[in-house]
């Protein structure tokens, strides 16, 4: 899309711009910062074509208007004066949001972290009402398995690296199912799906606004925090109980589900390369993650597996 079709887009469906379009960091959207007549700003993100059904799209608004209506700092969807939040021009689908300042956490600073544990415990709480019919589930099967497979099928893993690569991962993947299975009677809930640092933007008042629910998901509570924790053990231990001070005093924790931070670190490496993979005949992709096509990148990649396969061997962090 130009510039002038982005927006007339939103105008045709009761905002007036003011002319000034921004595109903004998005690989699998399109998402640009639109100026109104008023002076405000607004965010817009274009769906990528074909990645959710539009009831995927709704479930993700309505748990986010669910979780504002919890008194939760969501960054949520604006309806148009048709009460709608997903929009339509032409064969584009897309979505708008309010503008929010902020800086990102920081991660050596405990009390942000009992924040960010806090505010989560209620995002699970809210999360524990509801259930989602239409969005994707934290699993071995989809995140590792199907991973591995579209890996398998394409000719994009190098020949120098193809051997070592599967050989790893039919390695590490049982592993994963098994410490899945032992989790299994873990309670699964609706949750963010892909919360990090990078979708929080930490507010003048202390208040860690949450971004970005294009990811929420069914799985373990656990998803949500593992990506606050990494590090060599005595930092990761140290992070994860700042986040658990904050958690408890909202909502109970499942302390079996720490065996999965490894697990679920593991398939998120092996999910990167096969996320990439998936879209490179996208130019887009082509032009942002040029070393994909490199041996290079695929030694690094192996390393990192490696490493984690260590990481898998060793004990579960514990609070």
């Amino acid at each position: 899309m130009d510039p002038v079709q982005i927006l007339d887009a939103i105008d045709a469906h009761g905002w007036q711009t003011d002319g000034r379009v921004s595109a903004l960091n998005s690989y699998e959207n399109r998402v640009y910062q639109i100026g109104l007549e008023d002076g405000s700003n607004v965010i817009a993100k274009f769906y990528r074509p074909e990645r959710w059904t539009d009831a995927a799209i709704l479930e993700e608004h309505r748990f986010c208007q669910l979780l504002v209506e919890y008194d939760l700092p969501v960054i949520a969807p604006i309806a148009n004066e048709d009460a709608k939040t997903l929009l339509q021009a032409g064969p584009y689908r897309f979505c708008l949001f309010p503008r929010a300042g902020g800086r990102p956490p920081e991660l050596d600073n405990p009390e942000q972290l009992t924040v960010i544990g806090r505010t989560l415990a209620r995002l699970h709480s809210a999360g524990e009402q509801t259930s989602f019919e239409h969005r994707p589930t934290i699993s071995p099967a989809r995140l590792g398995d199907e991973s591995v497979a579209l890996l398998r099928d394409s000719n994009l893993v190098p020949s120098t690296s193809h051997e070592n690569y599967f050989s790893l991962v039919d390695h590490i993947m049982p592993i994963v199912h098994e410490r899945f299975k032992h989790a299994s009677t873990c309670a699964r809930i609706c949750i963010h799906g892909d919360f990090h640092p990078g979708n929080i933007l930490w507010g003048q008042s202390d208040t860690p606004h949450l971004l970005d629910f294009d990811d929420a998901a069914t799985g373990p509570a656990v998803q949500d925090i593992w990506m606050f924790v990494s590090g060599d053990r005595a930092y990761a231990q140290a992070r994860l109980g700042d986040i658990l001070d904050g958690y408890f005093e909202f909502r109970e924790f499942d302390e079996r589900e720490l065996s999965l931070i490894e697990p679920l670190r593991a398939l998120r490496i092996i999910h990167y390369a096969a996320w990439i993979a998936k879209r490179w005949d996208d130019p887009a992709f082509k032009q942002a993650f040029p070393f994909f096509a490199d041996a290079r990148f695929w030694d690094e990649h192996v390393l990192s597996l490696r490493e984690q396969f260590a990481a898998l061997e060793e004990k579960p962090l514990i609070y």
